[in-house]
């Protein structure tokens, strides 16, 4: 597994050796000591599946402490655009994003610490997004980062959005109380 950069400092895009062959493919999307030797010394406590349809963005979504968690996202089946935005307070990438496509083809993965608003757009007829985490969902302690707040600048890359209610009434990032501290 090899680390591909990111323009955030903590987001981790990963690239997993894949070994390919007329039968298909095989790759470990999970592996403890690789990924403790890239610098993911975590314990995953919850796994998440979601299926979503072309132009569903879900997000921005994360947790405030004692809840906070961390998010190892990748992509089953189909594609989409991945985004995470920096919200820990005093970070020099304050309030800003990094995007990247995650697909079943390129089989990548994005390592998300908190710290960080997480979220996505579907790129294809359907995907399916797995993602581990190493906190509890907590509903009392989940916020929302308005997924369109024109200070962000994203690009989600679809039409015709299809976006849960909740997701449409997240905070403007000049509003957002995060907990969240950049530690250098």
């Amino acid at each position: 597994m090899k680390i591909i950069d990111s323009r955030l400092n903590g987001i981790l895009l990963l690239k997993p050796d894949v070994f390919e062959d007329q039968r298909g493919f095989f790759f470990e999307c999970f592996h403890t000591e690789k990924l403790k030797s890239l610098g993911i010394n975590q314990q995953f406590v919850q796994d998440n599946l979601s299926k979503s349809s072309v132009g569903t963005i879900r997000g921005l979504h994360f947790q405030q402490a004692p809840f906070d968690q961390g998010k190892l996202c990748q992509v089953i089946s189909g594609r989409v655009l991945d985004v995470v935005v920096d919200i820990r307070k005093g970070s020099p990438t304050y309030g800003e994003h990094f995007s990247t496509e995650l697909s079943d083809e390129n089989h990548h993965m994005v390592w998300i610490p908190p710290g960080f608003a997480h979220g996505f757009s579907v790129l294809s007829p359907i995907a399916i997004f797995h993602y581990k985490c190493t906190g509890f969902y907590n509903k009392s302690s989940e916020r929302t980062l308005l997924y369109n707040d024109s200070t962000l600048e994203i690009n989600w890359k679809v039409d015709n959005h299809i976006v849960s209610e909740k997701d449409t009434q997240g905070e403007p990032l000049a509003s957002l109380d995060t907990q969240f501290l950049y530690k250098i």
